[in-house]
């Protein structure tokens, strides 16, 4: 089992530097997306660690967008974040922000759905029930199509991480779609306890 801070001393440190609802929603998304992806590829010894990644990936984006995985490290360090953690976390910002390689399939997956997550959420709200849970692949890709749509979520990203996970693009959809449904009521119920 990968060491990993417990989740108190992750959300604290996570509220400590972000405030924006967004962004509490978006860490807590990628918290349950990650620990479903483990659960689902074999890694449920490792789901603790595979969450806090998900949870703390974007710790430092709020108060220092342009050092985006940069930053990070020295807010992990706070919680005693392993150089495993921070590698992971600052991974998801590969050729965009930093040049920390995803290497593990855990910083594949983080980077690969990280965009997704936003692009599905967007979707979602658009629908008459404001839920993924009805969701079907063919419609998200249609949005994914629409250029316009969630415009700041990053096809390219989205693209390169399903090739980096030998996945197509629907494999990573249906999954990520499938992890979200996994979190989607918990993270509500987070989100009004924040």
């Amino acid at each position: 089992m990968k060491a990993c801070p417990n989740r108190e001393a992750a959300l604290a440190l996570l509220k400590k530097y972000n405030s924006e609802p967004f962004h509490i929603q978006h860490a807590l998304t990628v918290e349950g997306v990650m620990r479903w992806y483990a659960q689902e590829l074999g890694y449920g010894e490792d789901a603790d660690f595979w969450a806090a990644v998900g949870l703390l990936h974007d710790v430092d984006f709020e108060k220092w967008p342009e050092e985006h995985c940069q930053k990070a490290p020295e807010l992990l360090a706070e919680i005693g974040g392993s150089d495993e953690l921070i590698h992971a976390v600052c991974s998801h910002g590969y050729g965009l922000c930093c040049d920390v390689e995803p290497v593990h399939e855990m910083e594949k997956v983080l980077f690969a759905a990280d965009e997704l997550t936003g692009l599905i959420g967007a979707a979602a709200r658009m629908r008459p029930s404001k839920s993924c849970q009805d969701m079907e692949v063919s419609s998200l890709k249609k949005k994914f199509k629409d250029k316009k749509f969630a415009a700041g979520c990053s096809r390219d990203v989205i693209t390169t991480g399903a090739e980096r996970l030998g996945w197509t693009l629907e494999e990573l959809m249906e999954k990520t779609i499938l992890a979200m449904r996994s979190c989607e009521e918990s993270v509500f119920c987070d989100l009004e306890n924040f």
